[in-house]
């Protein structure tokens, strides 16, 4: 089978406008959540978020563009014009024709559901603008990026909640794999944060107040976020052959479904995916040096994942490094996966562990080395990245240094 490399990466998040800078606020632990700047927020219980702040989409695109494109669409688009500019790529005649996209995404456009709701049952308002289906489906920014670029490969939308971006990156590192494409343009994205989407989670009584502490004793729920990231995943003899500078290789993945419960996740099948993956990729579970948790700050996901986590890799538990970057950036739901695979390539290419911030009280269920509150530097040669959504969905991604 082929092999799979990274020659590019863009993000828009919380903690950062760039690849870059959000390595450097992993770096340092910076907290991007916040008190939420939108719509009837004071209706709200849960009044805070990882909000991508001081952006003015105008600034960016043109007016016709903004008509066009909800809130997540505009992020995966930038994202991914950094991760192409960074690979320095061109998309013409047979490349085009063997590249394509595939994105994670759970809402879909989300802002553009919440206005047109209040214009026909706030407003009164009969008519809603021409283009609002285009605008909110789940497929748009995966459409407007291949636009775009020229992308005309397989292209598509993965669903599947919080595991959406590991799945879709999943699905895009097989098709190079097994020869159906070259090139792939990968990742998530994910916009929730305007009153309906908040109040939507609100329900489920998951969500913290003041802050997201996975694996602390004293956490109280997950925080919302929104942002995108976007991989170009190609080829190793192509991207070799040309020259390209190699973030990180994607060596495994796996994904199962526990087929038992909607929201309470499984620590057998969460274990069952992370041996999967380690299957798929060839290494044993004491080459792998860093997992970034799936750690949603919840106390069923945290003490499960840890639990499972255990279960994989036995003694070797011990010796692992295991953070959760969702403490800074918060829970990007579909584009999760995506942000926190920065993580992983910043673990391989910088030998730097992102932490888990907000960290305060040991829980003795989640006795592992979860990189409390302070980077640290230590080179390592695999990474896992942990997805375990809601519906019982599972998909685990293995990476390795070049």
């Amino acid at each position: 089978m082929r092999r799979v490399v990274i020659t590019g990466q863009g993000t828009i998040n919380p903690i950062g406008t760039s690849a870059a800078e959000t390595w450097e606020a992993m770096r340092e632990g910076r907290c991007g959540i916040g008190p939420l700047d939108i719509r009837d927020v004071e209706r709200l219980a849960i009044q805070i978020g990882g909000q991508v702040r001081n952006y003015d989409p105008e600034e960016v695109f043109n007016r016709q563009q903004i008509a066009l494109y909800d809130r997540f669409t505009q992020f995966t688009l930038l994202s991914a014009r950094e991760a192409i500019a960074q690979s320095g790529l061109t998309f013409v005649g047979s490349l085009a024709a063997r590249t394509g996209v595939v994105l994670g995404n759970s809402g879909g456009g989300m802002n553009t559901l919440d206005e047109n709701y209040r214009t026909v049952y706030e407003e009164g308002k009969n008519r809603v603008h021409p283009f609002v289906v285009p605008k909110l489906m789940n497929n748009a920014a995966a459409s407007h990026v291949s636009m775009e670029f020229n992308l005309k490969g397989p292209s598509f939308t993965v669903a599947t909640a919080c595991a959406s971006s590991n799945h879709a990156m999943g699905q895009a590192f097989q098709l190079i794999r097994h020869g159906a494409a070259e090139v792939m343009v990968t990742g998530g994205s994910e916009s929730m944060l305007c009153f309906g989407g908040v109040k939507a989670w609100e329900g489920l009584r998951v969500m913290s107040k003041d802050a997201c502490r996975p694996f602390s004793a004293n956490r109280n729920g997950m925080v919302q976020g929104e942002g995108a990231a976007v991989f170009v995943f190609e080829e190793y003899e192509h991207a070799r052959a040309r020259g390209a500078e190699i973030i990180a290789e994607v060596i495994g993945f796996a994904m199962t479904s526990d087929a038992a419960d909607i929201v309470m996740p499984s620590k057998q099948n969460a274990a069952r995916t992370i041996s999967l993956a380690m299957k798929d990729a060839g290494v044993n579970p004491d080459q792998v040096g860093y997992i970034n948790a799936h750690g949603t700050g919840t106390a069923a996901n945290d003490k499960t994942e840890c639990a499972a986590v255990a279960d994989a890799f036995g003694h070797h538990a011990d010796r692992l490094m295991i953070s959760s970057t969702k403490s800074m950036h918060g829970h990007l739901i579909g584009g999760t996966g995506a942000v926190e695979l920065l993580a992983c390539t910043m673990a391989l290419r910088e030998g730097v562990i992102a932490p888990t911030i907000g960290y305060e009280e040991p829980d003795p269920e989640c006795a592992l080395d979860v990189v409390p509150n302070e980077a640290r530097d230590a080179a390592v040669d695999v990474v896992l990245s942990n997805a375990f959504a809601f519906g019982g969905l599972n998909a685990v991604l293995v990476m390795r240094r070049v």
